[in-house]
């Protein structure tokens, strides 16, 4: 049976900050493929932590991964904002990336899946150092209607797990000890967004 490959770029919220391996949600995702009956290996991952769009293209650079993956997930784009970093130079920055992903799926738009940037606004460590909770969700909003009008524009997925993380991401279970990033219990909530969308993807034409 030939093996389907699939490849998970990003920062934090990719590798997982904080959490145990299996629980990173590319890691989940795969799983969950795997249940439906698709031969899906463990996902490649190009992601760590505070990396900002500039920062991971030069980590493809570095890792040089061959292309022909039969699905790319891209999700990145907070380190910019937390940085504060404008909107304009994400935006460029994002859809080189997307031209990235595209490749590295073998030329096809269609099996890639772009998530939105989650709003750490709403956590503990936002809050507790006084942060504008309020500024972070405006920054946000724009830095994500530019990444989902970029993946409008090339035919790629675009899956909303902001207002997930919004409804949730202040609460205990749903992070992790740093009271910043995500736990497994979130993640498998940005699984479920993702799921039927990755399903579609990868689905026989």
């Amino acid at each position: 049976m030939t093996r389907v490959r699939y490849l998970a770029l990003g920062d934090s919220y990719t590798i997982g900050e904080g959490i145990d391996a299996d629980g990173r949600w590319p890691v989940q995702l795969a799983r969950a493929l795997r249940a439906d009956g698709l031969a899906l290996d463990d996902p490649d991952i190009i992601a760590a932590t505070g990396w900002t769009t500039d920062e991971l293209s030069a980590a493809i650079d570095a890792a040089d991964p061959p292309a022909g993956f039969d699905l790319v997930s891209l999700l990145v784009g907070v380190n910019n904002q937390y940085r504060g970093r404008d909107v304009a130079e994400y935006r460029a920055q994002f859809d080189a990336l997307l031209v990235r992903a595209v490749a590295l799926a073998g030329g096809r738009p269609g099996r890639a899946l772009v998530l939105s940037i989650p709003d750490w606004g709403v956590t503990p460590f936002a809050i507790q150092s006084g942060r504008d909770r309020a500024q972070i969700a405006r920054e946000l909003d724009a830095f994500n209607a530019a990444a989902q009008a970029a993946c409008d524009a090339r035919g790629i997925a675009f899956v909303d797990i902001t207002a997930a993380s919004r409804a949730q991401g202040g609460e205990v279970p749903m992070l992790a000890d740093d009271g910043l990033h995500p736990s497994a219990a979130m993640y498998a909530q940005w699984t479920r967004l993702a799921l039927p969308v990755a399903r579609r993807l990868l689905s026989p034409p």
